[in-house]
């Protein structure tokens, strides 16, 4: 499972969902592997007090999820499909070393999350309180020269899934927490 979740770059595409029944009946049809269902994600964004970060289109995240356990280190830019994350064993030391840093928390978001695998490719579905409900379809790779591919690829499976051009989000959860 966790080859799904290597590489520097991702090819990610988000969609608000009219009806998470409908999506997750289609996603459940073509038998995805479970990695974890309906966990809640506390993200904890972190920025210099001048904003450097943001400026840069750059973002460093603290996640915590329950019940599975996970805690990660995510930072984010500054290229869109730029992401990396890594394990960690303690959120509230890590993010005692940012605050060292100078950096002050910016943004906290609960998201109610559920992560499948279609191959290679894995779907998240989101609910945000307040917010709605999104599927992102994703795929981690190391290899810059194959992002337009994979987007494509990406783009035909969210056609199967039921997913519309109307119900791209171009917005990260960040940015829609922000227009609240």
């Amino acid at each position: 499972m966790s080859q799904h979740f290597e590489g520097k770059f991702e090819v990610e595409l988000k969609y608000r969902l009219n009806s998470r029944e409908r999506f997750l009946f289609k996603l459940h049809q073509m038998s995805p592997e479970v990695m974890l269902e309906n966990n809640i994600e506390h993200d904890c964004y972190f920025d210099s007090p001048k904003h450097l970060l943001s400026n840069e289109s750059k973002s460093i995240c603290i996640r915590e999820m329950q019940p599975s356990g996970i805690m990660l280190w995510i930072v984010k830019g500054p290229e869109k499909a730029r992401c990396e994350a890594v394990n960690i064993t303690d959120a509230v030391k890590a993010k005692s070393m940012l605050r060292t840093m100078g950096f002050e928390p910016v943004l906290e978001m609960r998201k109610k999350r559920s992560i499948y695998f279609l191959g290679n490719y894995h779907v998240t579905v989101d609910h945000l309180e307040n917010i709605g409900d999104f599927a992102e379809l994703a795929i981690m790779t190391d290899d810059a020269s194959m992002l337009e591919e994979y987007k494509q690829q990406l783009l035909a499976l969210a056609q199967n899934l039921g997913l519309t051009d109307n119900q791209l989000e171009q917005k990260s959860y960040r940015e829609l927490y922000m227009m609240q």
